[in-house]
């Protein structure tokens, strides 16, 4: 079996844009990267449930935003539909709905989240909603407000923001016009910078919040009568006597919800845990070597039985099997070439 995915990077070096490859499961490698398309520090992507659109942070000339793909799942290739791209630096996260009707992106240089309306077409309006948010923290990096996530609750109800700078998790109400309406705020802990959201794909009360200071995941209660989160546990991400410089990155979850994945940037490894069938509490399992520098981002294949893993700073992929019983992972293939990495999608 084979799978195509694409890579999100840096262009601020050798990196074009964004890049496709083939898994192939038989094998057990990587093969055919290449350039799917140019375009300035593409460096997180997002695809839609249906697989028929790319949705891409894009910049040219001074300018930051969003561009949009159609996909041809046969050969990977990706024919641009549209951009929209306002003054300033890029955002660094885009996302959309599970109806593919909405599309938002986070700014961590400006502190805003957008929200666009897409068409049927896989085009996407201007932003229809812009939120500035306001406020800082402890840590130096906190000077102001640093928006690094946002995207629907399961139930679809609301928008959870994440805000950095500011240690807060926003809730959002979205009417169907896109407008976003605030409803309920968390604060985290002073200093622990959230920086990614997860859901349980089977618990809808459960989720799980990365931090990119304290090193931590935290377990969320939610809410959905009110859109409001609460703090359940918190689980550290790196051993108790790593000392070095570490930043938490990228959080995601096996489809069958017992297992949870989070990167660490500086310790340089996926730390794994076990999700706890009734609670959604997490054990910690191990911290796998990501064999590369500075782990931006990772992904489960749609077998679950590998994860991709970029790093930024080496300039390469890790390519793991994974045990789909016990969540640990085996590493297959390291220093997989590919300049700037940032993340990576599968169809």
């Amino acid at each position: 079996m084979k799978y195509i995915g694409y890579i999100g990077t840096y262009t601020k070096k050798e990196s074009k844009g964004i890049y496709s490859f083939e898994l192939n499961t038989e094998s057990k490698k990587i093969e055919n990267i290449s350039l799917a398309a140019e375009l300035g520090n593409p460096t997180y992507l997002n695809i839609t449930d249906d697989k028929k659109f790319l949705y891409s942070i894009a910049s040219e000339n001074g300018k930051g935003g969003l561009a949009s793909y159609s996909i041809n799942q046969e050969t990977a290739e990706l024919t641009f539909i549209n951009h929209q791209l306002v003054d300033g630096p890029n955002p660094c996260h885009v996302n959309t709905g599970k109806n593919h009707r909405y599309l938002f992106s986070t700014n961590y240089h400006k502190g805003t989240v957008d929200s666009y309306l897409i068409h049927e077409d896989g085009s996407f309006s201007p932003a229809v909603s812009t939120i500035q948010l306001t406020g800082s923290g402890p840590d130096p990096r906190q000077e102001k407000a640093h928006v690094h996530f946002a995207g629907m609750t399961p139930d679809e109800k609301y928008v959870a923001v994440i805000d950095l700078g500011s240690d807060l998790l926003i809730t959002y109400d979205m009417e169907k016009n896109g407008k976003l309406t605030e409803v309920n705020r968390m604060e985290t802990p002073a200093g622990s910078g959230p920086r990614h959201l997860v859901f349980h794909p089977n618990i809808d009360t459960i989720a799980y919040l990365v931090t990119e200071f304290s090193s931590e995941v935290f377990v969320l209660s939610y809410d959905s009568e009110n859109g409001s989160f609460s703090i359940k546990e918190a689980v550290k991400t790196i051993p108790e006597n790593f000392n070095e410089n570490n930043q938490g990155s990228a959080i995601h979850i096996s489809s069958d919800g017992k297992f949870v994945y989070s990167g660490n940037r500086g310790h340089n490894s996926i730390a794994v845990f076990q999700v706890d069938e009734q609670s959604g509490n997490l054990s910690f399992i191990e911290n796998t070597s990501s064999e590369g520098n500075w782990p931006r981002d990772f992904s489960l294949d749609p077998s679950e039985k590998f994860l991709i893993c970029s790093n930024q700073e080496s300039n390469d992929l890790t390519l793991f099997e994974r045990d789909t019983d016990t969540g640990t992972l085996t590493l297959i293939e390291k220093n997989i070439s590919v300049p700037e990495p940032v993340c990576v999608k599968f169809l």
